[in-house]
């Protein structure tokens, strides 16, 4: 092993040695050609001054020319060096430089002309005037020479390989496209050669962007895309609104090019677009949901310094709580989950990111009460957010019981527990499926925001509430996992019915909101998040295997409609036709009406919920019903799970 380590030292600095050799030979070139082109300037100058009649040039300006030039080669070394002329990387010259040479010669023009003023070998003022303007003519000339020659050897180079590269349109002629071009055209062969740009400013169309003509505007995608054989489009607009993404990305699939962009201008650290940063396109992306705006401050003021304890921390929207509660430094950080890898994946990652956070990891279930009791006392957290819930609508469907105890007497024991011991406040994560339910998982939803009703008169020293919303992007048991599963297998992509329709929201901004609303709690609401418009599943397939690079047909991944599942509706609702709608500050976040019940009723029903639960009870169906008068099933017995 030390000899393999001294072997990679000795070539480190082998390498090391000969890009500083390398880097030294490149200043004398360039110091060799800026003190031939001096001699040239002022010869020519003097050629010029005698309009070339070499006859009558007199002895003495040639005598004294040639003593003067070596003087005026020396004195531009120092100025230009003062300027870090001989610092700059010329294969990426660009107007800072020229900037950088007019200084230099600013400085240098005085210097000249005070030197010839003093040396008893002066020449005439017109041939330093003359070659002093050459000299800084062939200063730019030969800096920007060099970066033309690379160019054009990179662009030759480049077409060499031409067949076996990505064909590229870049759409956006921003300084992220120039970027793009320029890394393309002077670093070494990439994978990609730019043919193309297209953006939608009409001052631009015709003109060159890196010698690359504007030839059109989104419209025009279609025909260039033909033109000149196009494999793959990069979106490189980073500033652009999440909407106009999607109207230009939703052209874009419809070409069956491979789709990429350039980060939002959010996610680049130091602003700088490179080729490494470029990502395929996501599903998320032709969505187009405006950004979602919340008040950082209200959220860290809710968590910052507080004991916090989410339950079902391991899961898709447990974790992402622990990151966003995490990031507000809270005193303590309780992740509770059954699922230990879940679990220990989230806290290992928290570790890492925050290492002065405190988080403790418990192993338990929310349908042990004491297990729940015992560390609610111990931990006395100032918020609970309880996540931990069976999802599933069809596994629900067959393993009823197991959402009763799980989603229902697991948010009884919690919340019980919480209000017992001097809990701050409690936060139920809920679901639109709780609407009108038409699956068990969404009567037993909309049981929990009863139950979180009931506590907050119970228990008026703990502020309850819930908030409910629809899909989340990406989330274990999404649709989205499984399509892309789906059609990395060929297909066929499965769509239970054409006319379906869902909500959804990314699991980071739903997370945001939930954490917003849980600021502006009073106690006893059901806060409803705006999810924007639906979005039919159908299209989401089509999307999604467009975006793979497939046609939705026989040809390409077939799309297979396979019917409802058990419970599963056509439309989900936010709201109860009775609940109606209050505003918050943020206008995506909503509060509905509670629904008058009667808690004492309440209370003998859900102990025979329990009781029949915990005896598997074949009836469980119609026991949920009588307590969700709005869940409606078909069939109201289901079989006893063996």
């Amino acid at each position: 092993m030390r000899n393999t380590g001294t072997a990679m030292e000795v070539k480190k600095n082998s390498s090391n040695s000969k890009s500083i050799r390398l880097y030294h030979e490149r200043i004398f070139m360039i110091m060799f050609a800026d003190g031939l082109s001096m001699i040239l300037s002022f010869f020519l100058a003097m050629f010029i001054r005698f309009e070339f009649m070499i006859g009558t040039i007199s002895r003495r300006y040639v005598h004294n020319l040639t003593l003067f030039i070596p003087f005026v080669i020396l004195i531009s070394f120092a100025v230009y060096y003062v300027f870090k002329l001989y610092h700059s990387i010329w294969r990426f010259a660009s107007v800072s430089e020229v900037s950088r040479i007019m200084k230099a010669y600013l400085v240098l023009g005085p210097i000249l002309v005070v030197f010839n003023r003093v040396v008893p070998f002066s020449i005439p003022r017109s041939i330093l005037l003359m070659g002093f303007i050459l000299s800084m003519f062939f200063c730019v000339l030969i800096r920007f020479g060099y970066r033309l020659v690379r160019y054009n050897i990179n662009i030759t180079r480049n077409q060499r390989y031409i067949d076996g590269v990505d064909q590229v349109l870049l759409v956006g002629a921003g300084q992220a496209a120039r970027a793009i071009i320029k890394e393309q055209q002077i670093g070494p062969k990439k994978d990609f050669v730019v043919r193309t740009v297209v953006d939608d400013s009409p001052m631009l169309l015709g003109k060159y962007i890196d010698g690359h003509k504007i030839e059109g505007n989104r419209d025009d995608i279609p025909r260039l895309v033909k033109k000149y054989g196009i494999s793959k489009i990069v979106f490189s607009i980073p500033s652009a609104s999440k909407k106009d993404k999607a109207d230009i990305l939703n052209i874009c699939k419809e070409t069956g090019c491979k789709l990429q962009s350039v980060p939002g201008i959010d996610q680049l650290v130091n602003g700088e677009v490179s080729v490494s940063k470029i990502r395929d396109v996501d599903i998320v992306d032709l969505l187009g949901r405006d950004e979602v705006h919340v008040n950082l401050d209200e959220i860290k003021n809710a968590i910052n310094g507080k004991v916090i304890m989410v339950t079902g921390g391991g899961g898709s929207i447990g974790s992402e709580l622990c990151r966003q509660i995490a990031a507000a430094k809270p005193k303590q950080l309780i992740i509770f989950d059954i699922y230990e890898n879940n679990a220990y994946a989230i806290e290992q990652e928290l570790k890492r990111k925050y290492p002065g956070l405190d988080v403790v990891t418990l192993i338990g279930s929310v349908r042990n009460a004491a297990r729940i009791e015992d560390v609610i006392k111990e931990y006395h957290p100032y918020v609970i957010y309880h996540a931990a819930a069976h999802k599933h609508v069809p596994l629900m469907e067959t393993s009823p019981n197991e959402a009763i105890k799980n989603n229902v007497m697991g948010t009884y024991y919690t919340a019980k527990a919480a209000a017992e011991n001097g809990v701050k406040k409690f936060l139920l994560i809920s679901t639109d499926k709780a609407v009108n339910p038409t699956s068990l998982m969404g009567a037993s939803k909309r049981i929990c925001e009863m139950i979180i009703q009931m506590m907050s008169r119970k228990y008026p020293k703990t502020v309850f509430m819930a908030v409910r919303f629809g899909n989340v992007l990406g989330s274990n048991g999404s649709v989205i996992p499984l399509f892309k599963k789906q059609i990395a297998e060929g297909g066929p992509v499965t769509v239970t019915d054409p006319r379906i329709e869902r909500y959804f929201m990314t699991i980071p901004e739903a997370v945001s909101l939930v954490l917003e609303a849980s600021y502006y709690a009073k106690g006893g609401e059901i806060f409803v998040l705006d999810m924007g418009k639906p979005v039919k599943i159908m299209d989401l397939a089509r999307n999604m295997i467009k975006l793979s690079g497939f046609t939705p047909d026989e040809n390409g991944i077939p799309i297979k409609i396979v019917g409802l599942r058990p419970g599963e509706k056509l439309y989900e609702e936010l709201l109860m036709s009775e609940e109606g709608m209050q505003k918050t500050p943020n206008n995506l976040i909503y509060i509905a009406k509670p629904i008058e019940m009667d808690d004492e009723n309440f209370m003998k029903m859900l102990k025979v919920l329990d009781d029949e639960s915990r005896h598997e009870s074949m009836e469980i169906k119609r026991l949920v019903a009588s307590v969700v008068p709005t869940y409606k099933v078909e069939n109201k017995s289901s079989s006893k799970i063996a």
